[in-house]
């Protein structure tokens, strides 16, 4: 009797744990890091893209030029300038030439720091 006590309260603590408690296995917890490792880097590439932007000696005009373009297709406007593309890199960073026009079509191309 306390060996099947033992481990149907073992199991019931598993069964609440994973449902309930947070936890998560190895794998998941490796997917959710590296997730939220690529939305960083994304986020910091955009506010660099943006500060970038906006001290371009024609800032004033490319602004013009990506607000008249459609919302859809201001990422694209933004990754062929090449403020998303960093030194010594082929491609653009993903996620950042969204965040990027976003930044500067709000005038806040840095992000606000949080209050620690």
């Amino acid at each position: 009797m306390w060996l099947w006590s033992c481990a149907g309260a073992a199991a019931l603590t598993m069964v609440v744990g994973f449902t309930a408690g947070g936890w998560v296995t190895g794998g998941t917890a490796a997917q959710q890091a590296e997730t939220s490792t690529e939305a960083a880097v994304a986020q910091l590439a955009a506010s660099i893209c943006a500060n970038r932007f906006l001290a371009a000696p024609d800032a004033q005009y490319q602004l013009t030029q990506l607000q008249e373009v459609d919302s859809w297709k201001q990422d694209s406007f933004i990754e062929e300038g090449g403020w998303v593309t960093f030194a010594n890199m082929e491609h653009p960073v993903e996620g950042a030439a969204d965040l990027c026009a976003e930044k500067v079509l709000a005038g806040n191309p840095v992000a606000p720091e949080s209050g620690a």
